[in-house]
């Protein structure tokens, strides 16, 4: 699977990054108590955190703000999924279940303050490109609505748009059947390489602890474009 990170992002943003992880062989299915429970755990203390301090004042809110900024769209107006789920979190809606791939995204966004989106391979089709959404560029998202994403950051392939650290598409949703995902983490643009190299190894292994299997892991950025995975 070639995974291309596109110009129209890095132009605009020199430090625009991206993590990819590849699993292969995994068994997904309902989340193991241990991972529900951490994960209720933790939105009920960033629960309490949030009603000290506001949403946007968390560093990677604002920096994923800014970057929504940077390439033309209003982050008041199309808040980063991150963003949206500390919104909900906030006023004690929390996260609920719905599987041991789907958890785990949430849990990584919610720990490393970015965007992260999961997708099932399977329904995948040909190269994959990440890059800079136009007025032209939508899709049927999970939400149940037709969202545009123009100014938006998106994964598309040979069909089309799939994903974005806005909201996914449910074309490509991971379902308990899956057994190869394609992980995005919409990174930080001022983390390191190397810091990025080790947020990836760490959601890697947790991830393949839960669900098996085995995965592989780079980063995108200006001066590394393109991967096969």
């Amino acid at each position: 699977m070639h995974i291309h990170l596109d110009s129209s992002l890095t132009t605009i943003i020199p430090e625009f990054k991206i993590g990819i992880i590849h699993y292969t062989k995994i068994t997904a299915g309902e989340s193991p108590q241990m991972i529900l429970g951490r994960t209720r755990l933790y939105q009920e203390s960033l629960y309490f955190d949030l009603q000290d301090a506001p949403v946007t004042e968390r560093a990677g809110v604002s920096e994923w703000r800014d970057v929504w900024k940077k390439l033309g769209a209003s982050p008041s107006r199309y808040r980063h999924s991150t963003e949206a789920m500390l919104r909900r979190i906030a006023k004690g809606d929390y996260l609920q279940p719905v599987n041991s791939v789907v958890d785990l995204n949430n849990f990584f966004s919610l720990q490393y303050e970015i965007p992260v989106g999961s997708y099932d391979v399977a329904k995948l089709d040909g190269a994959i490109t990440v890059a800079l959404g136009t007025k032209e560029t939508g899709y049927d998202a999970l939400n149940g609505r037709f969202t545009t994403l123009d100014a938006i950051a998106y994964a598309k392939d040979a069909t089309g748009a799939f994903g974005s650290p806005y909201v996914d598409s449910a074309r490509t949703a991971v379902n308990e059947h899956a057994t190869d995902v394609l992980q995005i983490f919409y990174l930080r643009p001022s983390m390191s390489t190397e810091e990025a190299d080790k947020l990836l190894t760490a959601a890697g292994h947790m991830f393949t602890q839960i669900n098996g299997g085995e995965y592989e892991k780079t980063v995108l950025d200006a001066d590394h474009a393109s991967t096969t995975v």
